[in-house]
């Protein structure tokens, strides 16, 4: 660490003064809590939340400042919070609002901290090569106007080595500043889930990382404000840059070992429930059995990408870094893989049950129920749904959609002729097989009379991806049951 670097940089945080003006690059899922968060703080007197006027996503800043969330699907609190931080409530901030959304990217010149949360997709995780093209032209934004004394800080899941690397290079080359001296460089990862937003960063523990000392101290007085229950956890850059990959890959390694635990059971002719039962009964001192649950695969923005990012971080260190055994794959991803995997697994069921009543995939009618990927959410990004629907739509079925949450107007990547739509009966009229893929409340409560009778068929076909159809009442009711893990009802008689 350069020592006199650090100290100018102290100076330089010292003479600004506390923080009160932030800035937060994207109005997605983690840019927006976060960003009326922070102007619901005392402590700060204006945020600004940065969205791209563009034809995908630019109605955003319009809704924003009317004070209405963009985002769907339950989000308690969100709506009013925003209501209340850009003054349309009528509250302490009304004709003053602490928050507003632009596309003014000037801005950040005014700002003491920047945040961005910006998506890190992977075009095509084999290569390993993220795409970070709409991330480094958010940092490229950042640099241009930055000013000496102002925090930076990328709370995107990045490879690590990303914010001491290329983000540091662009930010300096930009700013014609010093990352360490003249701004301060962090990362703190989001750590959020959809449906529980505000809930989630107020109350999860906050990794923050700097480049140096002085950069993490900075970086906490931003996020102390905000936390209720949680705490700041300091580290390096890159330790918190491991710490966000780490934690989503250990995630998809259990839905993975929970998805391979199902596939066996099913195998051997069990109840998959009835072991995870058994298995979570054994407790006492040193006993850690955390089984999670299988299902119809992993969706998300994270999940599905965040375990590439942690080997990528590795593979970037050169071919004598790592000592690994030579004829041994990844275990983080093959557990990818095995997720990717279920599906296929769905339709291999939906297959199975069809044939039982003399049917097969070539001009079925399937009723695919939940396209987002959460339950209660209109979060479709990287839906198993859309694997399944090109499958079997290739494989000669018809296939109609349905979702009560996503709009298929702005739901991303919908394959042409993929019809989405909330009118359930509609979708369900007809079906040979009732393939469910989101655990949504409105799929908890069907009554299989009911839904057979919009089938119209003796012996419609029942699959389920998410363990909300109690196999018995539908078996009894006619149906033929198709579960994941359910290996003592799959196969049932008719």
């Amino acid at each position: 660490m350069n020592t006199n670097a650090s100290t100018k940089l102290q100076q330089l945080f010292e003479t600004r003064g506390a923080i009160k003006t932030i800035g937060v690059i994207g109005m997605g899922y983690v840019g927006i809590p976060a960003a009326v968060l922070f102007a619901d703080a005392p402590e700060f007197d204006q945020v600004y939340g940065f969205q791209r006027d563009s034809k995908s996503s630019g109605y955003k800043i319009g809704m924003l400042n009317a004070g209405v969330s963009p985002l769907k699907g339950e989000e308690p609190g969100l709506e009013d919070l925003i209501a209340k931080v850009t003054g349309i409530d009528g509250g302490e901030n009304s004709g003053k609002p602490k928050f507003t959304c632009t596309s003014d990217f000037a801005k950040i010149a005014e700002c003491d901290a920047v945040t961005l949360a910006i998506q890190t997709p992977f075009a095509n995780p084999k290569d390993l090569i993220p795409n970070f093209t709409p991330l480094i032209e958010g940092i490229r934004n950042v640099g241009r106007y930055l000013t000496p004394g102002t925090l930076v800080v990328l709370e995107s899941t990045i490879t690590p080595g990303t914010t001491a690397g290329m983000a540091r290079e662009i930010l300096e080359e930009e700013s014609g500043l010093v990352a360490g001296e003249d701004f301060g460089l962090a990362h703190a990862p989001e750590r959020v889930m959809v449906g529980r937003l505000l809930k989630n960063i107020r109350e999860h523990d906050r990794i923050v990382g700097g480049i140096d000392a002085v950069c993490t101290g900075r970086a906490c007085e931003l996020y102390g404000p905000v936390l209720t229950k949680g705490a700041l956890i300091p580290m390096s850059a890159t330790a918190a840059e491991v710490t966000k990959t780490a934690e989503n890959t250990f995630r998809d390694l259990q839905i993975a070992a929970a998805n391979q635990l199902a596939l066996y059971c099913e195998a051997m002719g069990i109840n998959f429930y009835d072991v995870r039962t058994g298995v979570d009964s054994l407790k006492g001192e040193g006993i850690t059995r955390a089984i999670l649950w299988p299902g119809a695969g992993v969706g998300g923005h994270c999940l599905t990408k965040d375990t590439y990012h942690l080997e990528r971080g590795v593979q970037q260190l050169g071919p004598d870094a790592l000592d690994w055994p030579d004829d041994i794959a990844s275990l983080y991803v093959s557990s990818r893989q095995i997720n990717d995997f279920m599906p296929s697994h769905m339709l291999h069921l939906t297959e199975s049950a069809l044939q039982q009543i003399g049917k097969t995939m070539t001009g079925a009618k399937i009723a695919l129920l939940g396209w987002a990927f959460l339950n209660d959410s209109d979060d479709a990004r990287n839906t198993p749904a859309e694997p399944f629907y090109q499958a079997a739509i290739a494989a000669g079925a018809e296939v109609r959609v349905h979702d009560p949450w996503v709009d298929p107007e702005t739901a991303p990547d919908v394959p042409d002729g993929a019809d989405i739509t909330r009118d359930l009966e509609a979708v369900l009229r007809g079906a040979d097989a009732v393939v469910i893929f989101a655990g949504h409340k409105e799929y908890r409560n069907f009554v299989p009379a009911e839904v057979k009778t919009l089938c119209g068929c003796s012996h419609p076909v029942i699959v389920d991806g998410r363990n909300v159809a109690d196999p018995d009442e539908w078996i009894s009711g006619g149906f033929v049951y198709r579960g994941i893990g359910r290996g003592d009802k799959n196969g049932h008689a008719v």
